[in-house]
């Protein structure tokens, strides 16, 4: 392979990327300060923003030891959140509370964060997670790879369509391992 004359490389204009590092990082919020963040995230979008909830958002999963509460930073600033948890059934999973401050509606955290909540259902042994998603919002749940599961329902007093994913993918047997019983992939 020959290079290119010198003549015909030009310079190219300095940006502000920084490439490699990705500024959305979603972790579990394990610690108080970031759990007061996720739900003060919620209650700011489901609360007073979008008033599907009168006065909290909070219930009773929230107390459930299994709840895995989900906290995304963008530049490490609190933007966004998403729970998840076991529905009862086995390797079923919820997920639910996917919110996003408006600031940050267009920094990409929405997906990070339900990618987050499938690889962390699916390191737990889930096998399939379901999602009661916003009706604007099922396009962009397809574009993660998710299906409609069903008609059009009220949840929490607001039109939803259900949505179900798989959770067994290459990432999550490279974090846990190929699940016992279950075929290998070739």
């Amino acid at each position: 392979m020959t290079a290119a004359p010198a003549e015909r490389i030009r310079p190219v204009r300095a940006s502000n990327v920084v490439v490699g590092v990705d500024p959305v990082a979603c972790r579990p919020a394990a610690d108080p300060d970031a759990r007061a963040w996720h739900h003060r995230i919620r209650r700011a979008v489901f609360v007073e923003e979008q008033a599907v909830f009168d006065g909290s958002d909070v219930d009773a999963h929230d107390a459930r030891d299994d709840v895995v509460h989900v906290l995304a930073t963008h530049d490490g600033r609190p933007a966004g959140t998403v729970r998840l948890y076991p529905t009862g059934v086995s390797g079923e999973w919820l997920g639910d509370r996917l919110a996003v401050l408006p600031e940050f509606r267009t920094a990409g955290i929405g997906g990070p964060l339900v990618r987050f909540a499938v690889e962390t259902a699916g390191a737990r042994d889930g096998i399939r997670m379901l999602a009661h998603v916003q009706l604007p919002n099922e396009r962009f749940f397809h574009r993660l790879g998710w299906r409609t599961a069903g008609p059009v329902e009220t949840y929490v007093g607001h039109p939803h369509v259900p949505m179900t994913t798989p959770l067994t993918s290459p990432m999550t047997e490279w974090l846990t391992g190929p699940r016992q019983g279950a075929p290998t992939r070739t």
